[in-house]
């Protein structure tokens, strides 16, 4: 009799913990879900034009299904697709959950595009044809965004520019997007001060597309509102008036589409390759419990003169003719030499 009694006391204990561990999970979809249609009723750059009374309810209804909480976060999804999310993405434990909407595919690149992008390009910098300095400035996902750490990354891809403006005779530069599918602007900018100089360089508008947000370089220091989020140690002559040219193709995405567009409204600049992915709406960082945050949309990108762009449209046109074995043979490259060659 007492060994049926512990073994009923054994299984009552373990009934107990699964109740206690469901409850638990429970408790924490509900906690994070909480805090997510928070942060998305009050700060989303659409959230006026979301029914909230119809949407909140489907989702939460939806997440009983969900056995903990790690599988209800498959629920975003789900989420984002309602409202029309294209450009928010939430991250926790290495794990990226966003909406279901129409990407580039394979079919859109060239396999010589698909090749390189297959190794992970990184940021560089090196002379074309002995007169022409060529930039790779790839996406850069950053999560430590302290003045600090951004500074320490972006020091040196800008003394690497620097050490090749100061050692050639350049004729022009050509800054290369065409693998910069976004992630942290700051940085970007940074690395390319000299060629924008002590200026206003991009912002932000909001749902009215009036300017909230200005951001401005200024001796070496990417200052937003007024407030200096980082910062490197320029070193000597701007090339804010040296000619540019800028590519971009389908993978230009996100912060990749700022860093183009915060060249508009300069002088002696040129866009080749095709229009960029059009994910042209600001993003800010939220937080979310248990460690997990997202890439919230707050507003509209917009040049330094406020001028937003769906799209950042080439003024030459060049589709699948990459060649980044032989940069020389690649047609994007070619009109950039053309361009900057122009009028010598």
């Amino acid at each position: 009799m007492k060994k049926y009694l512990g073994f009923i006391f054994i299984l009552i204990c373990a009934l107990n913990c699964n109740a206690q561990k469901l409850n638990t999970s429970q408790d924490s979809t509900k906690v994070f879900y909480d805090e997510l249609f928070s942060i998305m009723e009050n700060e989303y750059l659409y959230k006026d034009n979301v029914n909230w009374k119809e949407i909140e309810p489907k989702v939460r209804k939806n997440l009983k299904e969900y056995i903990d909480f790690n599988s209800s976060l498959e629920e975003v999804t789900t989420l984002f697709n309602l409202l029309n999310a294209d450009h928010c993405k939430v991250y926790y434990n290495q794990n990226t959950y966003s909406g279901n909407f129409k990407t580039p595919t394979q079919k859109d690149f060239s396999e010589q595009w698909v090749k390189k992008y297959s190794t992970k390009p990184n940021f560089e910098v090196k002379v074309l044809d002995n007169e022409y300095g060529y930039i790779l400035m790839p996406g850069i996902m950053f999560e430590d965004v302290s003045s600090k750490n951004i500074h320490k990354l972006s020091q040196p891809m800008y003394d690497e520019i620097y050490n090749i403006k100061s050692s050639k005779n350049i004729k022009g530069w050509i800054i290369d997007l065409r693998f910069n599918t976004g992630g942290n602007i700051t940085p970007m900018l940074l690395a390319l001060y000299d060629f924008l100089g002590d200026n206003d360089v991009w912002g932000v508008l909001d749902i009215n597309k009036k300017k909230v947000t200005n951001v401005k370089l200024s001796k070496g220091k990417y200052i937003n509102n007024s407030k200096k989020s980082s910062y490197i140690k320029p070193k000597g002559m701007l090339l804010d008036e040296a000619k540019v040219a800028i590519i971009t193709n389908l993978a230009t995405g996100s912060s990749g589409e700022v860093t183009a567009l915060a060249f508009k409204g300069r002088k002696n600049v040129n866009f080749i390759g095709e229009k960029t992915n059009g994910k042209t709406t600001t993003n800010t960082l939220a937080n979310l419990p248990f460690g997990a945050y997202m890439a919230l949309t707050v507003g509209y990108d917009c040049d330094r003169n406020g001028n937003f762009y769906e799209q950042i449209i080439p003024d030459v046109k060049v589709s699948k003719q990459d060649n980044f074995e032989n940069l020389l043979l690649d047609r994007n490259i070619q009109e950039a030499i053309k361009f900057i060659s122009k009028g010598e």
